[in-house]
């Protein structure tokens, strides 16, 4: 039985409530060529298919003084029709990408929202609370109501990783526990204690997930099917990369992800760089140097930053749900960065010092502290306060 949202419920625009008025047929410019052909090529720039402009405008956002609020993450469907974020101003946007289109703006005053995240039914979607309580809610978007609340960290939620086969998903928090969740019951199917384990991520065969804990400086990984035993791996971050980045080999990690050929593992930090691992041997490929260094938002677990007293927001009191990410061909990264969009390619020989700096470097001036490729087409999204949509230029 689905649980009203209280006072979040918003103003109807139908007796049913507004559509998302999905068309599913997909434009010709839409599919997914060969991305080392275009990568380098990538613009936000007005598409045939697309009729709007490079920004995803929200149509709930009022020109009335007030500063835009900022995303704290994105996440695609698994369709990649729709790309979804969710905000400081407490909000979830719904965006159709094919048709480069807002659709919905879900409020969630009461509780707060962050690490917005599809289930495997685009209609559905879970996120952690911001405030109140540490709850976990799963979501039906189409009449925005609650499905499940998933209540039992005492900690604010750090990470959520939905399976990539099923309607499961991790989730970490700052009480120092992992738990593997069923979206059909409220009760954790499992508990893991550990220190510091503020990232989660399934590869994606979805039979191994890994745990990053900073302030130790390891990545743990675990067979989904034994969790409860001791980890078959660990990955020793401070081994591989106290030569290169000593600072933030214990703090300061932003992401973590498999590729999707289950090859690599990415630890996204706030420094100089992300460090890109072998997933079955351990060791470091690369260091995946980033020129102007990390973005400002605060890495998953970190304390929030003073207030300031000039009442501008300090970004580095913002989550983000992550500034790098793999394109889904597993063979390159993006990451944000104080401004543009860095590429590497991880199939290029790194030096003898490892530091591979990036491969294409492409122009813009915003700040990009939280990206995401969409997983089905030649699109990736970045944000700050603009929510920023990439495609490839034909002209290029």
């Amino acid at each position: 039985m689905s649980t009203p949202m209280d006072i979040d419920r918003p103003e109807r625009g139908t007796a049913n409530g507004p559509s998302l008025n999905i068309h599913r047929t997909l434009g010709g410019n839409a599919s997914v060529s060969n991305l080392s052909d275009v990568m380098s090529t990538f613009r936000p720039n007005k598409q045939a298919n697309l009729p709007t402009l490079q920004l995803l405008r929200r149509d709930d956002i009022k020109n009335d003084g007030r500063p835009q609020p900022h995303v704290l993450s994105i996440d695609y469907d698994d369709e990649g029709e729709l790309l979804m974020t969710s905000a400081s101003d407490e909000t979830i946007q719904i965006y159709n990408v094919m048709e480069g289109r807002h659709d919905k703006s879900l409020l969630s005053k009461k509780y707060g929202v962050k690490l917005a995240k599809f289930t495997h039914t685009a209609s559905s979607i879970i996120y952690a609370s911001t405030k109140q309580n540490n709850a976990i809610r799963y979501l039906a978007t189409h009449d925005n109501s609650f499905i499940r609340y998933f209540e039992g960290h005492e900690g604010n939620v750090t990470s959520l990783s939905v399976h990539p086969g099923s309607d499961s998903f991790i989730s970490c928090s700052q009480d120092n526990t992992v738990r593997l969740w069923d979206t059909q019951t409220k009760h954790w199917q499992g508990q893991l204690f550990l220190r510091n384990p503020c990232l989660a991520a399934y590869d994606p065969s979805g039979t191994v997930f890994a745990v990053g804990c900073p302030s130790s400086g390891s990545v743990l990984l675990y067979d989904a099917r034994n969790y409860d035993k001791a980890p078959f791996a660990t990955v020793d971050i401070v081994e591989h990369g106290r030569g290169i980045d000593p600072q933030f080999v214990v703090k300061g990690w932003t992401k973590l992800e498999f590729s999707n050929d289950g090859k690599s593992l990415l630890v996204g930090t706030k420094g100089s760089g992300h460090f890109l691992l072998d997933a079955f041997e351990g060791t470091l490929k690369a260091y995946l140097h980033k020129p102007l260094g990390g973005t400002r938002r605060r890495a998953p677990g970190e304390a929030a930053a003073a207030a300031n007293g000039s009442g501008t927001p300090d970004l580095t009191s913002f989550d983000s749900s992550g500034d790098c990410c793999f394109a889904p061909d597993g063979r390159f990264v993006i990451s944000g960065s104080k401004q543009d969009v860095l590429v590497w390619d991880t199939l290029s020989p790194p030096p003898e010092n490892k530091i591979l700096d990036p491969t294409w470097t492409i122009p813009d001036k915003r700040e990009a502290a939280v990206v995401a490729f969409n997983p089905r087409f030649n699109f990736f999204a970045t944000a700050d306060q603009d929510l920023v949509f990439w495609l490839p230029d034909p002209h290029s």
